[in-house]
């Protein structure tokens, strides 16, 4: 981030105290904190026990004898998929709706608790006929659709363990993640809606498996898009078919809190994707905590809204988890907010009386730019609370989204978290807070965050630092599929020592004169475009493995309306150079770059060059790459093998 960016959020004067009537009324209290302060661990099983349904009660809350592998609740048993919904029809709530779902053509349905909870058992029963059982994986690889919210509930009930792959990922990201989770069934659908047009997905399932030495025996297909699709008897099975042959009763069956719950792959600096797993009892304890107090939530009133894709943390967390987990009615929108009209989502707000709205910064800046004469034609009276995710949002933004979304009164929640967190670890709580633009202020109750220099000592305000989370945390990652030494060196090493673990976040920030926490972004090589994290490596090697490019570097530029867009570097191979024109080559490599990895990863720009700037033990200096890309003065040069190259460069670019 520019340092006139970070200078202006340092300086941030604006405060926003919570309405004495909104307090008045708020889920938490300002008790919250300082019972969290005196017994940290005794919070946590306050919350675990008060929120959740345990089949058999634990009695221990933390073991951190092998830390860094945390174990949270671990003699405690439970069952994620009834916590989420049998509890709550068992309750007398069984009428409430859980989802409001709006096909981008405009179909829709609301489906009760009831409802859900009858899919879901019968889809629990496909699912054991096809042979899952406790700890099998699970792929699923579906559009933002009911099925999709059951396929997981339904995977989660069994014991068994879901790997979610965004619908917009290539046949080859889906293989590789399939591959190193061995997974035994796939579940997609023939296609899903985007931007008026139905994208294939069964194309992209078959074209990962074609070469038939997967762990995968079957294919299940949800029948969305209509189109056709090649099939493979035995193997491929219709979903609406299996689901009107499988009993209608299910029984939950308890399981240890440990019991693995998910893999969420996310891009790592080496290239290769890193499977993030999480497990029950702690993880659905912080989401079900964070969901109700970060956002307030009157689960007999509210209506609630997170636009994430379930293919990303955000959607395992607060769209299925944390919400039904709660008991929350919520939207669920399959769509682009732009399709069929710039004011889609606003519509939606309207039409189901939304209360409670969550989505990132991308969008917020991606409706400034269209003005507030849209928002402006629908009534959005329903917001009581407004929430941020994904990326740091900037103070205009901020000010831009209360004052047009929420009518100039509505606080706004800045949350921070990761995949690798399972859950929000900063945020204000909103009747508690005096809500700042542009910071995620504090750490939520019962979580450790220090800023902490590069030698480890902690920074004073108003000082600029790396994050590390200093104590462990219920919904911590468990480690990375695999690979234990991996997760200790990805995690644990930069600043731990001797007995002390911290963990460190791969993320800036910096402390303000008032001690709130503002987030500078990432400080590795992992960019973060739309909310997403994308490995400079990864697109790297999909560059370099077109027959065209012999080298190539890629950077994260600061692009207003994603936050990062991705702009890289190539050098052709020599037979090339006088073959393709500069327009030929980056309108070629960008396509491969989508059709490798998937749209969100194509560069936003390809600029051929003669040489990459190198220092001279051969390491690429992406940072003055950066500098060109994001129009700056190029940084210090005197480390590079030819100092001439970065002027070359600059010329080419400009």
């Amino acid at each position: 981030m520019p340092t006139n960016s970070i200078d202006s959020l340092l300086h941030e004067n604006r405060r926003f105290p919570p309405a004495a009537e909104f307090s008045a009324q708020s889920t938490a209290k300002p008790s919250i904190y300082d019972d969290a302060k005196a017994d940290r661990i005794g919070f946590w099983a306050d919350q675990a026990r008060e929120l959740l349904h345990w089949h058999k009660p634990f009695t221990e809350t933390l073991d951190w004898s092998n830390a860094p592998f945390a174990r949270w609740f671990a003699d405690g048993e439970l069952n994620v998929a009834y916590n989420c919904l049998d509890r709550h029809v068992l309750a007398g709530n069984g009428d409430r709706v859980a989802i409001h779902w709006e096909g981008e053509p405009g179909d829709s349905r609301s489906i009760t608790y009831a409802e859900l909870t009858a899919e879901v058992k019968r889809a629990a029963n496909v699912l054991k006929g096809l042979g899952i059982r406790q700890g099998d994986r699970v792929a699923v690889y579906m559009p933002v659709i009911p099925e999709a919210v059951v396929a997981m509930l339904a995977i989660a009930r069994l014991g068994a363990v879901h790997s979610v792959v965004f619908g917009g990922f290539s046949s080859e990201s889906l293989r590789s993640r399939i591959d190193d989770a061995d997974a035994k069934l796939v579940i997609t659908a023939d296609g899903g809606w985007r931007k008026g047009k139905v994208f294939p997905l069964k194309t992209a399932v078959d074209g990962a498996l074609e070469n038939g030495t997967s762990t995968v025996e079957h294919v299940l297909v949800v029948k969305r898009g209509e189109n056709d699709v090649e099939w493979i008897e035995g193997r491929d099975l219709w979903w609406h078919d299996e689901l009107a042959k499988a009993d209608a009763e299910h029984e939950a069956e308890g399981f240890e809190a440990e019991n693995p719950l998910f893999i969420l792959y996310t891009s790592g600096t080496t290239g290769k994707p890193k499977g993030i797993l999480h497990t029950s009892g702690g993880y659905l304890t912080q989401v079900a905590s964070t969901h109700r107090n970060v956002f307030d939530l009157h689960p007999e009133t509210d209506v609630y809204w997170c636009t994430a894709d379930v293919g990303w943390i955000t959607g395992h967390s607060y769209v299925v988890y944390g919400p039904l987990a709660n008991g929350a009615t919520q939207v669920l929108y399959e769509g682009t907010p732009d399709t069929p009209h710039p004011g889609r989502w606003w519509e939606l707000i309207q039409k189901y009386r939304v209360s409670i709205f969550y989505t990132a910064p991308t969008a917020i800046r991606s409706f400034m730019k269209l003005g507030r004469s849209i928002p402006d034609t629908f009534d959005l009276s329903s917001i009581r609370l407004l929430g941020s995710v994904g990326e740091p949002i900037n103070p205009e933004a901020w000010i831009w989204y209360r004052d047009v979304i929420g009518a100039g009164a509505t606080p706004i929640v800045d949350t921070w978290w990761q995949t690798e967190t399972g859950g929000i670890m900063i945020s204000a709580l909103p009747g508690i807070t005096t809500l700042k633009p542009g910071s995620a202020q504090v750490p939520i109750p019962g979580i450790k965050i220090d800023i902490l220099g590069e030698d480890g000592t902690r920074v004073d305000p108003p000082q600029g630092g790396l994050l590390v989370v200093s104590e462990p945390w219920p919904a911590m990652l468990r480690g990375i599929w695999g690979d234990p030494e991996r997760f200790r060196e990805t995690y644990w090493t930069r600043f731990s020592s001797g007995n002390t673990w911290k963990y460190f976040a791969g993320d800036g920030a910096h402390v303000d004169s008032d001690g709130d926490i503002v987030l500078l972004g990432r400080v590795d090589d992992v960019m973060n475009v739309s909310g997403h994290r994308l490995s400079t490596q990864e697109i790297e090697s999909a560059l370099v493995s077109h027959p065209i490019v012999a080298e190539a570097a890629v950077v994260g530029a600061a692009d207003e309306a994603t936050g990062q867009a991705v702009v890289a570097f190539v050098i052709l191979r020599s037979d090339q150079e006088s073959a393709q024109t500069v327009e030929e080559a980056s309108t070629l490599l960008r396509a491969h770059v989508s059709q490798q990895i998937g749209a969100i990863a194509r560069p936003r720009q390809v600029f051929v060059v003669a040489e990459l700037p190198k220092t001279r033990s051969g390491k690429i200096m992406r940072r003055l790459l950066q500098d060109v890309a994001e129009g700056r003065e190029l940084g210090d040069t005197t480390t590079l093998t030819d100092t001439t190259v970065m002027q070359i460069i600059t010329g080419q670019v400009k």
